[in-house]
């Protein structure tokens, strides 16, 4: 089932045009790694498509705006606050990161569902500053999945992890797409062998590309 359609898409900022004519589309259990230059536009196309910056050119088929979790390059959470993971994870629920609420039975009992399922549990009870950052990832991911079951989009998540974080996270995102998550992923991890898509968008100036990840790797080879 396709979840949304991109269609000559064209964002300008100061009359630059920083996305020109783009096309694709998103299937359900689709893993998409997005990469590029920085400045290309990777961050502003999340943008459009979560709805931050809306766009007629983005089209919602199999979802609905509200059933997107996104994870920006920079969390709304302040580390400082003193929120635990399990209040951070039903925050999800809401509109906006909210704490000091009162969260319903069944919005927690998904919470611990979720935190279950990608095996930080144990973690519930500790105050988000207090984690590493593989599990600060790991939480605002369970965050993320409190609004969907059907699309996830981060913006470089795998930045200022150590290797065995990132191991861990590629791991665990690619459990969620087996289960049917669609993932949209911003990656400047560019080493082939942590290409862990099906798909990759490439906006680079110097090669603009929508296809396999097979594809792209022998064009990059070719090249």
């Amino acid at each position: 089932m396709k979840l949304l359609e991109v269609k000559n898409l064209t964002i300008a900022f100061d009359k630059t045009k920083i996305i020109d004519k783009l096309n694709f589309s998103v299937d359900e259990g689709d893993f998409i790694c997005i990469v590029g230059e920085n400045g290309c536009g990777k961050s502003t196309l999340l943008k459009a498509i979560v709805g931050d910056k809306p766009h007629k050119a983005v089209k919602y088929l199999g979802i609905k705006k509200n059933e997107i979790g996104y994870i920006s390059q920079k969390s709304k959470i302040d580390e400082d606050f003193p929120a635990s993971v399990e209040e951070i994870v039903c925050s999800g629920s809401l509109n906006k990161p909210s704490f000091g609420v009162f969260f319903s039975k069944a919005t927690k009992q998904k919470a611990e569902e979720i935190l279950k399922n990608l095996d930080i549990a144990e973690l519930k009870k500790e105050h988000f500053s207090t984690l590493s950052g593989g599990q600060k990832q790991k939480t605002l991911i369970a965050r993320a999945l409190m609004a969907t079951d059907k699309l996830l989009i981060m913006d470089e998540p795998s930045n200022n992890l150590d290797q065995k974080s990132r191991k861990e996270l590629y791991e665990l995102l690619q459990k969620l797409q087996e289960k049917g998550i669609a993932i949209i992923m911003v990656t400047h991890d560019l080493d082939h062998g942590n290409l862990i898509g099906n798909k990759i968008l490439s906006l680079s100036a110097n090669l603009k590309f929508f296809g396999s990840t097979k594809e792209y790797v022998e064009r990059i080879h070719h090249a």
